[in-house]
């Protein structure tokens, strides 16, 4: 529901499709015409508030809170949510590539297996994402919801809610950090040691369109990720399983080039040497597997096969794929939940 007060503040409603969307995304998709900073700006004086309250960019929103929009200029106001002809609008060929993907579905959540190169939500110039595609599983006025996020070149496991109730107790679940959640990647040379934990504080750094993560004793937020190598060869690379034990933006691409072990394909942070002659360029990093309370009872354990380009690319450095798991059952062990 809207309520415009010609060009002065406005309050919208947040609807069932929105909820637990960041507040920056919900500006980026209703205001594109709004930068960054200049959302920025507006939170730190206040002007934008959720019901009632001062809020920061990064903040969840809800279905029904209130968000309260100060008067912009007319270029500002553009919206594009409901432009004509948008992928928001149901289509045959989304919902059969969604059940392409699915992994698992019961009446409450839905499991994926998100290929490489698909976002998971729009922004600037990401014409087809897979929040997007969900209009094409809408049903009486209700569509899964995204419950966590991964990077348009990360490939595997994503988890839906079905019903805005099992996408709040999901959503708890991730923030409790009472899911287990393993990836892989094909770094380019071995981590040394060949397991251990990586605990290095992250924060963002750089101007707006161009920040990267980066190591920051001082000002970054912890962040910890727990690895072991499944197999290696010699030092030119390794295959990793990787456990993030906190959810930092690209906690494992950084922490990985903090060993001077790239991530194979990882151009941002590994830049030329993230490389290997002969082997794809594309990231080598996928959400292997995941496991978590399900909100209908019993646990979620599913696992996701890696996308071709990770599959040739074991091939191409003589690794196996069935050893996958003698990588993993350590990090498994280390926590008696699981």
């Amino acid at each position: 529901m809207t309520e415009p007060t010609g060009s002065g503040v406005q309050q919208r409603t947040v609807s069932g499709d929105e909820h637990d969307m960041r507040l920056d995304r919900w500006f980026k998709q209703h205001f594109p015409g709004l930068s960054h900073g200049q959302l920025e700006k507006l939170l730190r004086k206040g002007q934008i508030r959720l019901d009632g309250g001062r809020v920061k960019a990064n903040t969840r929103i809800a279905k029904g809170q209130t968000i309260r929009i100060p008067p912009m200029p007319a270029d500002k106001l553009k919206s594009t949510a409901k432009k004509p002809g948008s992928n928001q609008r149901p289509r045959a060929e989304d919902r059969a590539a969604i059940e392409h993907m699915t992994l698992f579905e019961d009446g409450q959540v839905l499991v994926l297996n998100k290929p490489h190169g698909l976002a998971v939500q729009g922004g600037s110039g990401q014409k087809k994402h897979l929040d997007g595609m969900l209009a094409a599983l809408e049903k009486d006025g209700e569509r899964p919801k995204l419950v966590h996020r991964l990077d348009k070149d990360t490939s595997g496991v994503i988890i839906l809610g079905k019903t805005a109730k099992a996408t709040r107790a999901l959503t708890a679940a991730f923030r409790a950090r009472d899911s287990f959640k393993l990836y892989w990647a094909l770094t380019v040379g071995t981590p040394n040691p060949l397991e251990g934990d990586i605990d290095a504080p992250l924060a963002k750094a750089g101007t707006p369109g161009t920040e990267k993560m980066s190591h920051d004793e001082d000002d970054g937020k912890r962040a910890v990720t727990r690895y072991a190598v499944i197999d290696h060869a010699g030092k030119q690379a390794a295959w990793v399983a990787l456990r993030p034990i906190t959810g930092r933006t690209h906690q494992l691409r950084v922490h990985l080039q903090m060993l001077d072990t790239p991530i194979l394909g990882d151009g941002k942070y590994g830049g030329a040497a993230a490389r290997i002659n002969d082997v794809s360029s594309k990231l080598h990093l996928h959400a292997h597997r995941l496991i978590l309370p399900n909100p209908a009872g019993g646990m979620i354990d599913v696992s996701a096969p890696p996308p071709p380009h990770f599959e040739e690319s074991l091939k191409t450095l003589g690794f196996v794929l069935s050893d996958g798991r003698q990588g993993y059952e350590r990090l498994i062990e280390a926590d008696a939940s699981f």
